[in-house]
């Protein structure tokens, strides 16, 4: 039941016997809908006025707002408002209690019954070849020579002189990192990375007692002023680094950051190890640092955010044949071998051309999921790369990154802020993963509470009760 008050703004009555005061709204809202007492295109009151209105936490409303969006009751249009929504598309389903997390950056999953079944005939082909040798042998160090031909043949289009006995096979990326950088530093040493950087190298410079060095960015990723800087002061064993679709600005290094990088690095004799997770995702693939500068640079290229988190396999290009055997030791000892199955399902689908139709179909659908983006986020409200599956969101003032993180959870998304990236102070800034929401419709709709929130004032009752 509701009632329209006398400046003609809706409003409902909703009593503690209703059972959560939000679902209590949000079902006052499908009865006057379906009985025709709100009509279609109806502008409902702002969230906090309705809060003010029935004496309630503005947090109740938010998330009753949510609950209605959800049930395809409303739809929220940005700096303009929520408004009812025809009543042919109401749906009458139950509360939602789950959360829509947006915080893993997952490639989408595609719509393709017949490539998954393409994929699956790939591993099921292996039992005529690989036999038992595949199931209960050991595997070497950095990879079997079929596997290695197999990275060698996937890395071409962006290593055009790879080659099997340069490449070595790793397990995933994480596992190559480990490796990579227990190589170069000893504890007590440093690294220097991007003032944003992934959380796993974080992590494991951590575990290894590695000190990170902040470099600062632009647009265009690194800093190579900043970077150089830095050698000079604090003699660093290695830089670390995204220059394709970084993790989590979205920045792509242009081809003369990229030179000016390897300037800086070949000036100060510092390696670098060049993380390339999303290189294969754009159709027109940018130069890899490695080769620009291959006698310095250790390239990793893992299969994770390009063809399925599953196998947990990454190629490596070390600089030379000697830091090759270096490595080798390096990865016998801290990961032992990649999962010989695993590699050889990647190498099947390479080699099949299985990997290449994934890709593809990857990238379609992350297509379709930044159009969604685009069509319900402001445009200056985000930072993103259309080839890429994540956007940056810096959050705008008087939010900040916590109060709306947890916003967002409580409405039910659930995102990543700035600090779990950050290795000093972490800007006031969020990542949405775009492949993580399992179909469109759950992103639509994880989006829309984005919008909805971005154009709201931060409550100034506590969401604690």
């Amino acid at each position: 039941m509701a009632r329209i008050t006398e400046r003609g703004s809706w409003a409902p009555v909703v009593r503690k016997s209703d059972g959560p005061v939000y679902l209590a709204i949000a079902d006052a809202l499908a009865s006057d809908i379906l009985s025709g007492a709100l009509s279609a295109g109806t502008r409902l009151p702002p969230q906090r006025s309705l809060a003010d209105a029935l004496g309630i936490d503005f947090t109740t409303v938010s998330r009753a707002y949510a609950e209605a969006r959800r049930r395809g009751l409303v739809e929220g249009r940005v700096g303009q408002g929520t408004y009812v929504r025809p009543k042919s598309q109401v749906s009458e389903q139950p509360a939602s209690t789950g959360v829509i997390d947006m915080s893993m950056n997952l490639p989408p999953r595609f719509d393709d019954a017949g490539l998954v079944a393409r994929m699956w005939s790939g591993i099921s082909s292996l039992e005529a070849t690989g036999g038992l040798e595949l199931l209960l042998r050991y595997q070497e160090a950095g990879g079997t020579a079929a596997d290695r031909a197999a990275g060698a043949l996937w890395l071409s289009p962006r290593i055009p002189t790879a080659s099997a006995d340069r490449v070595m096979v790793c397990p995933g990326t994480q596992g190559a990192l480990l490796a990579v950088a227990g190589l170069l530093a000893a504890p007590g040493d440093c690294i220097c990375a991007e003032a944003l950087t992934y959380p796993g190298f974080r992590s494991l410079a951590a575990h290894l007692r590695i000190r990170l060095i902040s470099i600062g960015m632009d647009e265009n990723g690194l800093i190579p002023e900043e970077f150089d800087a830095a050698c000079q002061t604090h003699k660093p064993k290695a830089l670390y680094c995204t220059p394709t679709l970084h993790n989590p600005t979205t920045a792509t290094m242009p081809i003369e950051r990229r030179e000016s990088i390897v300037a800086v690095a070949r000036k100060h004799g510092v390696p670098i190890i060049e993380d390339d997770a999303y290189g294969i995702l754009q159709r027109h693939p940018a130069m890899p640092l490695a080769a620009l500068a291959p006698e310095m640079v250790y390239y990793i290229a893992g299969l994770a955010k390009c063809l399925s988190p599953a196998l947990r396999i990454a190629y490596v290009i070390p600089p030379d044949a000697r830091a090759a055997t270096r490595l080798a030791g390096a990865i016998r000892s801290v990961t032992s071998v990649a999962s010989p199955l695993t590699a050889a399902i990647a190498s099947r689908w390479i080699q099949n051309g299985t990997a290449d139709a994934v890709v593809s179909a990857i990238r379609n659908e992350t297509a379709f999921r930044q159009a969604i983006a685009r069509s319900l986020l402001p445009s200056n409200a985000y930072v993103a790369n259309p080839e890429g599956f994540h956007l940056w969101l810096p959050i705008p003032a008087p939010w900040t990154r916590a109060e709306f993180a947890a916003r967002l959870r409580f409405l039910g998304v659930g995102v990543v802020g700035s600090d779990a990236f950050a290795i000093d102070a972490p800007p006031e800034a969020i990542r949405l993963s775009l492949g993580a929401p399992g179909t469109r419709e759950d992103l639509r709709k994880s989006l829309q509470i984005v919008a909805d929130l971005l154009a709201e004032q931060p409550a100034m009752s506590s969401m604690v009760v």
